[in-house]
């Protein structure tokens, strides 16, 4: 069977943060506010890391550069200028590429952002969550309700015309009626994309080992769907379980990401999926670099390299992998993709799709694999009867 490699997209981690948020499973690590960060010494180790996986992207082009962390709006806009040229003299850029920094209202120094959009980023994902000061206290966050909204005025005024706000729900305290208000503020500020999610308890966290109270299944189902509502009359397609966008500008890395696309992941912690071909087939590997910051940097003289590890998806996990991510797509995927991601033919495939079919968690489309609004609330059980 042929296969065509999926589109490239590079994600680049910036682990420091001012303060870990309790909910926060990411790599980040607080450093306190004011703390003078290694900008030169990671540089290099971000230039070297790149340059360690170039073989991987040979004759690819990049379709999209997201910069995720931690905060990455700790770093000066000069940072992330060299960086980026260094970036676009190895590997070639999509004439469309999409380069998108997230950013943390209470960090950004005035000014910051125009000198982000002069270094070539053109989208900007700003990480309000909430807009009340009681529930940003609670999630820990370091910047007010006031403070996110000039964040906003501020990156209109640099020139951005793509930005993305991250919003949560289901916070401790929060009625429906504080989460819509949340909303509602949000979309006064009428940003190209919303990102807009449950907070979950995840392991290995503050909130997990010593649990806040939280709005109950009845409360929290209600703020689901009017906050769904309120988004589509807004004119807010959703087209990913947690993402909504303006005709037109769903992120690209989402998409890529989800449509089971190859992603470069360099920095502390960064990981990255890519695939090749060679004599014996085509192969999908995970790779990952190394976590702690200060070992990252260690790793730029070390003739080990960055990489901490590699596990190689076989193809009895293929199915599932590609499933777990096109799933999440409200639009879905064409089904003919389902051979070229995973390897297995379509008709093997039949007797689950028919079940699901029936379960109600799959469109009646014999030409895509899509989620019902039943199967994107139920995606485990859609997800269980696919992998059968």
């Amino acid at each position: 069977m042929s296969h065509s490699l999926p589109p490239l997209a590079l994600y680049i981690h910036v682990p420091w943060c001012v303060r870990k948020c309790p909910y926060c499973d990411f790599n980040s690590h607080g450093v306190g506010a004011g703390a003078s960060l290694p900008e030169e010494a990671y540089l290099a180790a971000l230039i070297a890391d790149l340059d360690a996986d170039l073989p991987l992207a040979a004759g690819r082009d990049l379709v999209s550069i997201f910069i995720g962390g931690g905060t990455p709006s700790l770093m000066s806009a000069g940072f992330y200028r060299r960086l980026l040229e260094a970036v676009s003299s190895r590997l070639p850029f999509a004439d469309d590429i999409e380069i998108t920094l997230e950013a943390n209202p209470g960090t950004v120094e005035r000014g910051r952002f125009a000198g982000y959009r002069a270094a070539g980023i053109n989208r900007l994902s700003i990480g309000v969550q909430s807009f009340q000061d009681a529930q940003l206290s609670a999630l820990g966050r370091i910047h007010s309700g006031e403070e996110a909204r000039l964040a906003v005025a501020e990156a209109r005024e640099a020139g951005f015309d793509n930005l993305n706000l991250d919003l949560m729900h289901g916070l401790p305290g929060q009625t429906p009626a504080l989460a819509l208000d949340d909303l509602d503020q949000a979309l006064a500020l009428a940003p190209e994309h919303m990102s807009w999610y449950q907070l979950t308890l995840e392991p290995n966290t503050e909130f997990h080992s010593r649990p806040p109270e939280l709005p109950e299944e009845e409360a929290l189902w209600d703020i689901q769907e009017l906050g769904h509502e309120r988004l589509e009359a807004a004119g807010f397609a959703r087209y990913e379980i947690s993402a909504y966008a303006q005709p037109g500008r769903p992120a690209r890395h989402n998409l890529n990401y989800w449509r089971f696309g190859d992603y470069l992941g360099i920095g502390a912690g960064a990981h990255g999926k890519l695939s090749a071909h060679d004599d014996d087939g085509f192969h999908v590997e995970r790779r990952w670099k190394t976590r702690q910051p200060e070992a990252y940097l260690r790793r730029h003289d070390d003739p080990r390299g960055f990489v901490a590890g590699r596990e190689p998806i076989s193809s009895e996990e293929l199915p599932l992998e590609f499933a777990m991510n096109a799933l999440r797509l409200v639009e879905g995927v064409p089904l003919s993709t389902w051979s070229a991601h995973t390897g297995r033919p379509v008709g093997r495939l039949q007797a689950s799709l028919e079940a699901a079919r029936k379960k109600g968690l799959l469109v009646e489309d014999g030409e895509r694999l899509q989620a019902s609004p039943q199967g994107l609330l139920f995606l485990n059980e859609l997800l269980a009867l696919i992998d059968a």
